[in-house]
C-alpha cells in the first residue's frame, strides 16, 4: 500500500510543479499548441497520480496481484504518454509523439485491470 501512496504522491507533486513551470517559464517560449501538449501530460499525470493513490487504499483492502498490476500500468501510461508529451513540447521533436499512443493504452490497460480487480473476490 505505502509505495502506490507514496508513488501517486510524488507524481502529483512532479504534475503540479510541471503545471506551474508551462504557466510561468512556458508560456512566452513556446508555441500555444506546444503548450497545449504540455499542459495535457500535466493533466493526464494528475489524473494518474491519483489513480495511483487509489491502487494504494485499494491494495490496503484487498491485496492482490490485479491492483499492483494496474499501478505498474499506471506508472507505464505516465512515463510512455505525458513525458513523451513534456519531450514534444519543449524539443519540437514530432517524432516523439510515436511513443505517446503506447502510453494511452498502458493508462486504458490499467484502468481495465483495475475495473478487474474490483470485480474480484
Amino acid at each position: 500500500m505505502r509505495p502506490w501512496l507514496s508513488l501517486g504522491a510524488a507524481s502529483a507533486f512532479l504534475a503540479v510543479a510541471a503545471g506551474a513551470f508551462a504557466a510561468h517559464a512556458l508560456k512566452q517560449r513556446l508555441a500555444p499548441e506546444m503548450l497545449e501538449v504540455f499542459e495535457t501530460g500535466a493533466r493526464y499525470q494528475m489524473y494518474h497520480a491519483l489513480a495511483l493513490v487509489l491502487v494504494g487504499l485499494f491494495v490496503a483492502q484487498r491485496p492482490g496481484p490485479l491492483g499492483s498490476a494496474a499501478g505498474w500500468l499506471f506508472i507505464a501510461g505516465t512515463v510512455l504518454f505525458s513525458f513523451s508529451l513534456y519531450a514534444l513540447a519543449l524539443t519540437g521533436v514530432r517524432k516523439l509523439g510515436i511513443i505517446t499512443p503506447f502510453g494511452g493504452v498502458a493508462f486504458l490497460a490499467g484502468w481495465a485491470v483495475f475495473a478487474i480487480a474490483a470485480l474480484k473476490r
